[in-house]
């Protein structure tokens, strides 16, 4: 052998590549299936052995019936007796109804699981998200979470309800079909077994290729969810500033574009379908010529003639499930790409080790806090302030002043990129973030009120909150009237986001809902910045009661909400400019607030 032909050429090694890269990534993938169905599945594993055992129940039914009606056709055309033909058909029919029964039972059992299953999911992803921080949530729309949420998962339906016992169980019918023509003739079972072998091989293949698109598909459509909630959240403003063509427009292009992705995908599952009918159709019209050639030389009576065409039958059935599992499987496993690379996210914001906050109102320490939402774009900068437990802090400031985001790191939603943040004189890092939000209550412009009941809205959701405390923290509010007037008192239904209820009465429900968790950090960021006087006046003095015996922080739009306040904190630019005791801030007028309460004071006037 000569130099050349001893060494493989680029073409055989690039082949070799390919080879190995395709069985990689097929190793990969098994491996990945296997870490989701032992997570999700192994609770289950009762009702999967009662799936296997229905489904092999099925898998001899259907073996049997041809073996059965090949008997039946023989003994009828060699004069059988007419008892041995009633009883052949009477089992026919008793395996035909029996296959039946377990095909119904095999789908309840099957859907069974694949919701327990889908739902533990579903509920392990809700709680990662939740888990996740703020700058994770404002990267990603509303639409397109709900469809990792619940768009990925629903693919993954059939992957967990079917698709090992589907695969196992049909892997073991074309073995049993495919025995039973070796048993009628060799010739033909080897015929066939070319043609599987070329069909599974040519459907492997194309899933491999097929599984970016299937992404892609899947990636289209939550871009096309997030789209839409988005522009259904600004309806309002769509409508008031007659942008309805451009929204109508927006949506047409994003449409357009998963059109071409879906329409990739969907090719590539269609060219499995042909694929797959192509072969079989060519292997069957073989094994029916082979079949006639026997039986005219003798070989094969008429019964085992039947017998290879409902064998032949019999294997495009399960090959052709295995196609839709494998068409299934593509769309399974780009979703199940999107799922994992999902629950791989960590929060920025890491749970702290455990250290106790100290009981009773928390007194507040800023010690050189920086941080920006951008690298190299910093909102606040060097902050360093104290406020004592009990008291109340003011905060003013304009817009981008840092204001709202100095409350966020008390919460912990972000983290200082610089200083430290300390509750009760402990670094809030090292407090369990259940722990140390359990402590603060929060208090925004915009409440979110759900589609629920009053009691439900208050409690969130909770049922061992008893209705004397709930009834309680509304008398103190003074919404007894109110709840009073409305028709089912705590069991009156909310409309979604609070529809029918006024801007001040969500304002002192999202107060009575704070106060009913009492914590001993009240945070209030603009709680009242869109409110009429009238209203404003109701919802200032569920604010002072709410404040009452706390530590409080008020971040103030009106400063008539000030009035609370014992300390006050004026940034600029993210910068403290000035801090003191309000009314020493408010004598002096050189300082920055005294300023800002004389050019209030000239705007009301005017």
């Amino acid at each position: 052998m000569d130099q050349k032909s001893a060494t493989p050429t680029s073409h055989e090694s690039a082949q070799r590549a390919e080879s190995g890269s395709v069985l990689q990534r097929w190793l990969r993938a098994l491996n990945r299936y296997w870490r989701l169905l032992a997570r999700y599945l192994r609770p289950q594993w009762p009702w999967m052995g009662l799936l296997a055992v229905i489904l092999g129940g099925s898998i001899g039914a259907q073996v049997a019936m041809p073996l059965v009606a090949s008997r039946f056709i023989d003994q009828a055309t060699s004069g059988g007796s007419p008892r041995a033909l009633v009883l052949l058909a009477l089992l026919s029919m008793a395996l035909a109804l029996a296959g039946q029964g377990m095909a119904v039972a095999e789908a309840y059992v099957a859907e069974r699981v694949s919701w327990t299953a889908t739902n533990a999911l579903r509920a392990d992803l809700i709680a990662h998200l939740l888990r996740l921080d703020a700058t994770f949530h404002t990267s990603h729309t509303p639409g397109e979470l709900i469809e990792r949420v619940d768009g990925d998962v629903a693919t993954l339906a059939r992957f967990f309800s079917r698709f090992v016992v589907y695969v196992l169980g049909n892997g073991v019918l074309i073995a049993g079909a495919l025995g039973l023509l070796y048993h009628v003739d060799w010739r033909v079972g080897l015929l066939m077994s070319v043609f599987v072998a070329l069909a599974l091989a040519a459907m492997l293949r194309i899933h491999a290729a097929a599984t970016p698109a299937w992404a892609a598909d899947r990636q289209a459509s939550a871009g096309f969810y997030g789209f839409l909630g988005e522009y259904l959240a600004g309806l309002e403003d769509i409508r008031a500033s007659g942008a309805g063509a451009f929204a109508l427009r927006r949506c047409a292009e994003v449409m357009r574009s998963w059109l071409a992705v879906t329409r990739r995908a969907q090719m590539w599952g269609y060219g499995m379908i042909a694929t797959s009918e192509g072969l079989f159709g060519i292997g069957a019209a073989s094994a029916f010529a082979l079949s006639a050639l026997l039986f005219k030389a003798g070989a094969l009576t008429i019964g085992a003639v039947y017998l290879i065409f409902q064998s032949a039958e019999m294997l495009r059935q399960p090959t052709e499930q295995l196609r839709r599992e494998a068409q299934d499987l593509q769309q399974a496993d780009a979703s199940m790409g999107r799922v994992e690379e999902l629950l791989a996210m960590k929060p920025r914001v890491a749970d702290g080790p455990g250290a106790a906050l100290p009981p009773g109102p928390l007194a507040v320490e800023l010690d050189g806090v920086s941080f920006g939402y951008a690298e190299g774009v910093p909102v606040l900068r060097d902050i360093s302030v104290r406020l004592e437990p009990g008291r109340t802090l003011g905060i003013v400031g304009r817009t981008g002043s840092g204001k709202t985001t100095l409350t966020r790191l008390l919460l912990r939603f972000y983290d200082p990129q610089a200083g430290a943040v300390r509750l009760g004189g402990v670094d809030l890092r090292t407090v369990r973030l259940a722990a140390a939000r359990g402590r603060i209550g929060l208090v925004t412009q915009d409440v979110r009120l759900f589609h629920a009941s009053v009691r439900d809205n208050l409690t969130l959701f909770d049922d061992s909150v008893p209705d004397e405390r709930i009834n309680a923290a509304l008398d103190t509010l003074g919404l007894t009237d109110w709840l009073r007037e409305s028709s089912r008192g705590l069991d009156t239904p909310l409309g979604p986001e609070g529809a029918g209820l006024s801007a001040g009465q969500a304002q002192a429900l999202a107060c009575a809902r704070v106060l009913l968790r009492d914590p001993d950090l009240v945070i209030l960021d603009e709680a009242s910045s869109r409110l009429d006087p009238a209203t404003d006046r109701m919802v200032h003095t569920a604010l002072g009661r709410l404040l009452e015996g706390r530590t409080g922080i008020i971040v103030a739009h009106r400063l008539a909400t000030l009035a609370y306040a014992d300390d006050i904190l004026v940034l600029e630019d993210g910068r403290v400019r000035e801090y003191g005791p309000r009314l020493a801030l408010a004598a002096n007028s050189a300082s920055r607030f005294a300023e800002l309460l004389r050019v209030a004071a000239e705007e009301v006037i005017a």
